[in-house]
């Protein structure tokens, strides 16, 4: 696909109008559904699962430097530079405790 094809949106800003035909999927039943390419989960993957609960962020106000606040910024590309922030302080925190049980 060409990058001239592609229009990106924010959340917030996505067109209100959907092409989607939600009447027809509201009628459907499970069988109408192709899962053809949809492998059945087994016993064995069921061993393996675990159940992983959504965390919740807490909204603060701190103070960086600018030139931080616009290397992240500019290198968040299409997610917002304050989930980028988020990510790489989440990684730091994972380090230092595996550094913590050695």
């Amino acid at each position: 696909m060409k990058k001239e094809n592609i229009i990106r949106y924010k959340a917030d800003k996505l067109p209100k109008t959907s092409r989607t035909d939600w009447q027809r999927l509201d009628s459907m039943t499970d069988e109408d559904i192709d899962t053809s390419e949809i492998p059945e989960l087994d016993e064995e993957w069921f061993k393996g699962a675990k159940v992983v609960f959504p965390h919740e962020t807490k909204a603060i106000s701190f103070q960086v430097d600018e030139e931080v606040l616009n290397w992240f910024k500019s290198k968040s590309k299409d997610t917002d530079y304050q989930i980028f922030m988020n990510a790489v302080l989440k990684a730091f925190v994972k380090k230092q405790k595996e550094l913590v049980k050695k």
